[in-house]
């Protein structure tokens, strides 16, 4: 097997921290073929769907990518922004804005990029660009704030599976979770806030997070459990009893039960039983993306209009927000304790270099190495 290795390697290149932020992904277009890419990508995960392979395969292939990428492709255009998926621009900013803010402290000897886990830009690509710039401490952050292995292990099932090729790997740091940490729940606090300030408050606020089926739950996938436990932290904080809020789940897919209660259903009945007016928050999804904007704020907006509500107002996500950009610096800040952030000062280079040199000398006399 080749390993992929560094070109032009020097005793001399600056060492620098690596901060790779991770989403799910997003289909290059919002056409039929990109979608097809996409989806084949996406859910031939086992990670997302466990099924025996043999019979995964012919669903998917004979039956999903058949159907689902033009009915897919539709929805995409409809949110589809000039850059991009929504998903990728606030993706971009996110990163762009931690950046700003950790160079501003470390100077250019700490690198951030982002990556997705399915589709561009790849997470081998960018670890390519990372190793280039001489990476050599990486702390991984994927953007789920509550843990399931749908989501989080398999990003960190990419970040391993592409570290099998490499000759050389970074020390690694992978954070996989962080669905009660104090600058996150403040950030969602004072944006919530922030939207009543300004539009008013409805009489419920749901918050909706994205759905996985039971059976994950059941195997013992920490995700309900973490997603009921940042919705009891941020109604805490906003001074919500039990009756102002529900938590609900999203983006269902296929026939067998996935966790409850469901957020169309939900929406769907609140009318009859006399709640005319909602508030819609996503705590798990730290981006707007098809699931937010087309889902949530057109779909089941009509669900819950239709079904007799009055007033529905859905609270965009964090995005790059200067609070949410804060709480995710500091949250890196806090993974990154215990490493020390290369200076690279010349004198430091020079010295690793002719070391490094006589030691070839003496080793290996008249090699080129």
């Amino acid at each position: 097997m080749q390993y992929k290795g560094t070109a032009n390697f020097r005793h001399d290149h600056p060492e620098k921290t690596g901060v790779l932020v991770t989403n799910l992904g997003t289909p290059d277009a919002p056409t039929s073929s990109a979608l097809r890419r996409y989806l084949g990508e996406f859910l031939w995960d086992p990670r997302v769907v466990e099924v025996p392979r043999p019979i995964w395969w012919l669903i998917l292939h004979g039956i999903i990518l058949r159907i689902r990428p033009s009915r897919s492709a539709k929805a995409y255009a409809s949110v589809w922004q000039p850059e991009g998926s929504p998903l990728l621009t606030h993706t971009a900013k996110q990163a762009e804005g931690i950046r700003k803010e950790l160079q501003a402290k470390y100077g250019n000897n700490i690198v951030v990029g982002f990556a997705m886990r399915y589709g561009n830009p790849s997470v081998s690509k960018v670890l390519d660009e990372m190793q280039a710039q001489g990476v050599r401490q990486l702390l991984v952050l994927p953007l789920y704030p509550q843990y399931s292995a749908s989501t989080s292990a398999s990003t960190f099932d990419a970040i391993a599976h592409d570290f099998t090729r490499r000759r050389w790997i970074p020390d690694l740091r992978f954070v996989s979770h962080y669905p009660d940490y104090p600058p996150y729940i403040e950030a969602m606090a004072n944006h919530i806030q922030a939207h009543w300030n300004e539009h008013g408050r409805n009489e419920k606020l749901i918050l909706s997070y994205h759905g996985v089926p039971l059976k994950y739950l059941e195997k013992g996938d920490p995700y309900h459990c973490e997603c009921h436990k940042t919705s009891r932290l941020l109604a805490e904080r906003l001074g919500l009893s039990k009756g102002d809020y529900m938590t609900t789940f999203q983006s269902r897919f296929g026939r067998e039960e996935w966790l409850q209660p469901y957020t169309d259903e939900t929406l769907k009945s609140l009318p009859g039983k006399g709640v005319k007016s909602i508030d819609v928050f996503c705590p798990g999804f730290s981006s707007d993306c098809l699931e937010t904007v087309e889902e949530i704020d057109e779909e089941n907006r009509e669900y819950f209009l239709e079904a007799g509500g009055e007033g529905f107002s859905y609270i965009p996500a964090l995005n790059a927000t200067p609070g949410h950009i804060s709480a995710l610096t500091q949250l890196i800040e806090d993974n990154l304790q215990g490493w020390t952030v290369p200076t690279n000062k010349p004198d430091e280079l020079a010295t690793r270099l002719r070391l490094a040199e006589e030691q070839k000398q003496v080793q290996y006399p008249g090699r080129d190495l």
